[in-house]
């Protein structure tokens, strides 16, 4: 299978025409909310009458606003989709009043913002989108602590999202707290985080994956897909959360004749931390069995 990342305005024309091929290769999209989620997106108000436009849905306020999203998402979920995507590079969430978002929405639609309400709105949306998924099944992930072009002369030369993307310090246990107390521990919603801030892995990941059943490791994402990554990301976090907190290998690029190759050297390096554990008489080989299915399948199937 694979999945593409598509804006919340896609009409899915690609995805259509896959359909109405016949072709029996499994492609689906994936709802990526940001760049109607995030105030600072450049466009953000052409955006917005985009999402008015695909929905069918006059948005004038936050709650024809939310109303949209729940459209599309049924939409991708027609045609196909299995989960949604944020990327956010602090992973904040907080609740606000009605009162409260509606105001900082109709901010935004005047352009009167603040740097508060920005990160506010969208530490609200996350706790939103969490909702949602709840009730319609969509898992829902979250890439955290990217510092996207980072390089401003390959920004200005060749526009967004090229490469120069840099891991950032990013803290989990208090960030998330707002929205693991209110829905996780709910078994409906299937949060899958992923990072680039090895730091955090045993420290905070693999404790909150251990504890909270919603939530759930994502592999190691990018740069720290490499045979050293990978295996510190197996030591670090598996003895705490365990290997069924993890979702295997679940690869992220845009390189797609790397796929074949990244998905090769996620089974070896599996394979090889699997064979350490039955050398050490920790699992036999009839558990390593399962175990490597399970990374290189069968999680990935379960939980995405």
């Amino acid at each position: 299978m694979l999945a593409t990342t598509d804006s919340a305005t896609s009409d899915l024309e690609y995805h259509k025409a896959i359909k109405n091929s016949g072709w029996k290769s499994r492609i689906i999209p994936t709802f990526r909310p940001d760049s109607v989620i995030d105030l600072n997106t450049e466009n953000w108000k052409k955006n917005i009458k985009e999402l008015s436009k695909v929905s069918g849905i006059d948005i004038h306020n936050y709650e024809t606003f939310i109303k949209a999203l729940r459209q599309r998402r049924q939409f991708f979920k027609s045609m196909g989709a299995v989960s949604t995507d944020m990327a956010i590079l602090t992973p904040w969430t907080e609740e606000l009043t009605k009162t409260e978002i509606g105001n900082i929405f109709q901010r935004a639609l005047k352009e009167k913002l603040t740097d508060e309400d920005t990160s506010g709105f969208t530490a609200h949306m996350i706790m939103e989108m969490a909702g949602m998924s709840i009730e319609d099944g969509l898992v829902m992930q979250l890439h955290c602590g990217c510092y996207r072009n980072h390089n401003q002369e390959i920004y200005e030369r060749l526009g967004p999202d090229k490469g120069c993307d840099i891991s950032v310090q990013t803290e989990f246990t208090k960030n998330l707290r707002n929205l693991l107390n209110k829905y996780g521990n709910d078994s409906r919603l299937t949060l899958v985080v992923f990072t680039l801030d090895e730091s955090t892995y045993s420290r905070e990941l693999a404790p909150l994956a251990g504890h909270y059943p919603a939530l759930k490791l994502g592999a190691p994402w990018w740069f720290h897909d490499s045979i050293n990554g990978m295996m510190r990301f197996r030591e670090q976090v598996t003895e705490t959360a365990g290997l069924y907190n993890t979702t295997g290998f679940v690869d992220d690029t845009r390189a797609f004749f790397s796929i074949p190759a990244r998905h090769d050297l996620s089974r070896r390096v599996d394979a090889n931390w699997l064979a350490g554990l039955v050398a050490k008489h920790i699992v036999d080989m009839t558990e390593a069995g399962e175990m490597i299915k399970d990374t290189a399948y069968r999680l990935a199937k379960k939980n995405l």
